[in-house]
């Protein structure tokens, strides 16, 4: 079966209207993020609702500690993508199909040693982390049920990263959204029980999640299974190629190495708030899945700019690399203003989605008002990095993330939130000035020019053309 008959939805990004593909593709990466990120969301909602502050402080307290474990392997991911894009459009198939095979080996070997790890380590970190002791037991048994399901996690979006590589941001969307319908549906029942199933409380809540995850996986595995052409089985390797194993590792772990710096800031700056007790857990909990679904605009549409770059690099057309990156800012910017919007003049009325506690209420609605005043600088950074990482030049992005996080937001917000009259709220300032310091640094390095020796595919400049 020869490339062109591939059922799988190719898209050449390096013809066309730019601003066109953005959208087209950043659109379903959105919607996806979002079904994604609602996994978490609908535990925090359920058991903040039928079980109590407590329950929901738990939940949230999980959360940093579940992206800490798993944000290494989601920058392999990323290299998946980056490469697959690359070398698609160079039209070199053979070394697509030489990064699908690697990548589903290493996802596969490294979700079973996160499995063991999360397991092993779970109580230590909540303990590292000052989660209070009353929420204590609830969150280590969430954070286990969680970690049981890893190869779930890891197997979709590493499947995904596949299919985004390849142009198709729009399939793995279906299956994620069958998921989350899933999850709507049966968290409630292990929550609160229902028949034959007894109430669980938190652990159910987590329990119905993997379920959830569970279907997404199998989804996608069966599509591409069906898919050939490309992604045909009987023309895939499952062994580990030695060199293009250290080119993944290469391109892939500073991506990762930076989302795991930033989920151990997240992890520090959770020590510091649960510092404060349980409703200011609970508070900070509810407001950051909030800012979680702000900062997905930008995520999603960097996501699409790494893909456009890395395609139109990979072709030999440089001209379209800044185009990319004009009408990037236009959209992120843009969207991070109306979300600001939003969370300046109705932050309570978001909050009230996890809770009707009235001191829980006020400490988000605080931190959203504060922490959104950052939504554009940090869109715009996003941007920034997206397209320099695209040119697979992955390393000071990392480097980067780590200072403006660990030299600018955590000693910050320490020191602000040590002021009496400041408290909890010397967070929340901290967070939104580091985002102004992060996204200077990227457009600095931006306009340097450096990210433009990396060269991952060599190759002339390719005429237009529809492809595989």
């Amino acid at each position: 079966m020869s490339d062109s008959s591939s059922s799988i939805q190719r898209r050449d990004l390096t013809v066309g209207s730019i601003p066109g593909h953005l959208v087209a593709f950043s659109l379903p990466l959105l919607f996806g993020n979002a079904l994604q990120a609602l996994y978490s969301t609908v535990d925090a909602i359920w058991v903040g609702r039928f079980v109590g502050k407590e329950a929901l402080g738990a939940v949230s307290a999980s959360f940093p500690i579940i992206m800490f474990l798993i944000s290494l392997l989601l920058g392999i991911g990323m290299a998946t993508t980056i490469l697959v894009s690359q070398h698609a459009g160079a039209r070199q198939y053979d070394m697509v199909r030489k990064v699908i095979s690697n990548s589903l080996v290493l996802g596969a070997l490294s979700s079973v040693v996160l499995t063991v790890v999360g397991i092993a380590a779970s109580d230590w970190l909540l303990t590292l982390i000052n989660v209070p002791e009353e929420i204590l037991g609830m969150a280590s048994a969430y954070l286990k049920i969680h970690f049981a399901g890893t190869v779930f996690v890891i197997g979709y979006n590493f499947l995904s990263a596949i299919l985004r590589g390849l142009g198709d941001s729009r399939t793995p969307v279906v299956f994620l959204a069958v998921a989350v319908v899933v999850n709507l549906i049966i968290d409630p029942i292990f929550i609160v029980g229902l028949g034959p199933i007894p109430k669980m409380g938190v652990p159910g809540a987590a329990i119905a999640t993997v379920l959830a995850q569970a279907v997404s996986f199998i989804a996608a595995a069966l599509y591409l299974g069906r898919s050939g052409g490309l992604l045909d089985p009987r023309h895939l390797s499952l062994r580990l190629d030695g060199e293009l194993t250290k080119t993944t590792l290469v391109v892939g772990l500073p991506s990762g190495v930076q989302q795991t710096i930033v989920s151990m800031a997240i992890m520090a700056m959770s020590s510091i708030v649960n510092s404060f007790g349980t409703a200011v857990v609970a508070g900070f909990g509810a407001a950051s899945r909030l800012d979680q679904f702000a900062m997905m605009p930008a995520m999603s549409l960097g996501l699409a700019t790494s893909t456009l770059a890395g395609q139109n690099i990979g072709a030999g057309k440089n001209d379209r690399v800044k185009q990319v990156l004009i009408w990037s800012c236009v959209i992120a910017g843009g969207i991070a203003l109306a979300v600001m919007a939003v969370a300046q003049f109705a932050p309570k009325l978001l909050i009230s989605l996890f809770t009707s506690d009235e001191e829980v209420l006020s400490i988000g609605a605080e931190y959203l008002k504060v922490v959104s005043l950052g939504y554009i600088p940090i869109s715009l950074m996003f941007v920034f990095n997206s397209l320099v990482r695209g040119a697979g030049d992955t390393m000071p992005g990392m480097l980067f993330s780590a200072f403006n996080l660990w030299g600018v937001r955590i000693p910050l917000a320490r020191w602000l939130s040590s002021m009496p009259h400041l408290g909890s709220k010397g967070i929340w300032i901290g967070t939104a000035a580091s985002s102004f310091v992060g996204m200077m640094i990227s457009w600095l390095y931006y306009v340097s020019g450096r990210w433009k020796r990396i060269r991952l595919v060599k190759t002339e400049k390719v005429e237009s053309g529809s492809g595989a």
